[in-house]
């Protein structure tokens, strides 16, 4: 189904430096013989990159993906009837309860998360970022969770590359039961109940302003596809760059609210289809510096 996804892995694993040789010191080497210097510390990052994680690190909802571990690969009717709109994460609450008690292990769905195949052209991305890490600090605000994540980026080999990962808890217990958390509770109407992205780039870009002595990041980029990420596109400003996927729910809104000229969207919109268009504006912008 996917015929490059063996190429794609072992590219992506290169970002763990397999192969490099380990520095040693010479045995002759007196410790007193190097003059003793404090290291010099490295300037702060130019540029903020945040990634949505569901259909835009991966081509598919990691939730729909962990299903087809579940016996007969579906959900009964009334588990799927659940539902209450805004409140997804309780329903995911209740269908990994149930896959729990239908004996499926963590191994299983461990297994279904790594096979998600990555969006077109996501290997380039992340190459290119991982080439100008001197520059770009990467961090995930998604809804999905943490245990689905970081699973995917460690079998990638690209969970160095992110300082951080904004996501609903998610950890097994000792009954072997996936358990999903509320990542916060907020006030904001425009978002699902757990989670507001808008309060999460808000209070992170503050956060990280004070602890880079008072130097806020030059541009802030965010790459996404759904209608939760429109949200913390009001929290960015003329010089930051949305990257909403093309025909997907964000672009779809984003364009909407271009027309309507709503109030307090000041963030430029750039729409992808392959990680190579986000790329080709990112070396865009460098070039203009």
């Amino acid at each position: 189904m996917y015929p490059n996804r063996t190429v794609e892995w072992a590219a992506l694993r290169t970002f763990k430096g397999v192969g490099e040789p380990p520095l040693h010191r010479s045995p002759n080497m007196a410790a007193s013989s190097v003059p003793s210097t404090a290291p010099v510390p490295s300037p702060p990052k130019r540029f903020l990159v945040l990634f949505d994680f569901d259909e835009t690190i991966v081509n598919e909802s990691s939730d729909d993906a962990v299903v087809r571990a579940a016996p007969g690969q579906q959900l009964p009717d009334w588990l799927r009837h659940s539902y209450r709109e805004g409140y997804y994460n309780e329903q995911m609450q209740r269908i990994l309860a149930y896959m729990a008690e239908q004996g499926v292990t963590e191994d299983s769905i461990r297994s279904k998360v790594e096979q998600i195949p990555p969006t077109p052209g996501l290997l380039t991305l992340f190459q290119y970022l991982q080439s100008r890490k001197q520059d770009f600090e990467l961090v995930v605000v998604s809804d999905a969770n943490m245990y689905f994540i970081e699973a995917w980026l460690e079998r990638a080999g690209a969970r160095h590359l992110f300082h951080r990962i904004f996501t609903n808890p998610a950890s097994f217990d000792a009954q072997g039961r996936l358990v999903l958390l509320p990542f916060h509770a907020h006030d904001c109407q425009r978002c699902p109940d757990n989670m507001c992205k808008q309060v999460i780039v808000r209070g992170y870009l503050a956060r990280r302003q004070q602890e880079r002595g008072g130097c806020p990041f030059q541009r802030v980029f965010y790459v996404g596809d759904g209608a939760n990420d429109i949200c913390p596109m009001l929290a960015l400003g003329p010089r930051d760059t949305a990257f909403p996927r093309r025909h997907f729910p964000m672009h779809r809104l984003l364009q909407e609210m271009q027309d309507a000229g709503t109030e307090g969207l000041k963030v430029s919109v750039v729409p992808w289809a392959s990680g190579q268009d986000v790329v080709d504006c990112l070396n865009r912008l460098e070039e203009e510096r």
